[in-house]
């Protein structure tokens, strides 16, 4: 384990649902419509995009390299296949002072769950605090549940032990850190 890479101050970033969402001093995540922003990659210095999708056409960039991940949003994707490569990756862009971009199709579910992985690895973050980082920096994050469990098994591997389970609910089986949300739905 590396030590961890600096986070931005609170006060440095803005949540962000439009656009690039700022995660570390070197990580972004978007869609796939910001990822192809030429502006918005060249005005926050974007060295490296990480396509996590097989739907997403990039629009190729010169002086930016691409990397493609093509995996599903669906449960049964093997995401955790590229927990280690990518994070490792994005790790290795910001050692060279040079900024990584994930988007997926939304900027919600794929990329969002390989950033978890990154700050578990690379910030020493268990899987909660690597969830509550990202979200306070892009509050439409959600990861589907095959994901979920993917993270919880990578949480496992690399800390020995857990900071989110999966339980059941009135809607099925979800990670208990969205219990209190589906609780309020069930209310209304």
């Amino acid at each position: 384990m590396t030590s961890p890479c600096p986070l931005p101050a609170p006060a440095a970033r803005q949540p962000t649902v439009h656009g690039l969402s700022q995660i570390t001093s070197s990580l972004y995540i978007s869609n796939g419509v910001s990822a192809n922003n030429q502006g918005m990659l060249s005005s926050n210095r974007i060295t490296t995009v990480i396509n996590v999708s097989a739907e997403v056409v990039n629009t190729f960039y010169k002086d930016i390299q691409y990397v493609q991940v093509p995996v599903a949003d669906v449960p049964s994707s093997r995401l955790c296949d590229f927990f280690d490569p990518i994070a490792d990756h994005i790790h290795s862009v910001e050692m060279q002072q040079g900024r990584t971009l994930l988007h997926c199709a939304a900027g919600v579910s794929r990329s969002a769950a390989l950033c978890l992985a990154y700050l578990m690895k690379y910030h020493a973050m268990s899987l909660l605090d690597a969830h509550a980082w990202t979200k306070s920096c892009r509050p439409i994050i959600r990861p589907n549940n095959g994901f979920w469990e993917q993270l919880i098994h990578y949480e496992f591997k690399l800390f020995s032990k857990n900071t989110v389970h999966m339980v059941n609910s009135p809607v099925g089986v979800i990670p208990d850190i969205y219990e209190k949300e589906v609780h309020v739905m069930m209310q209304m």
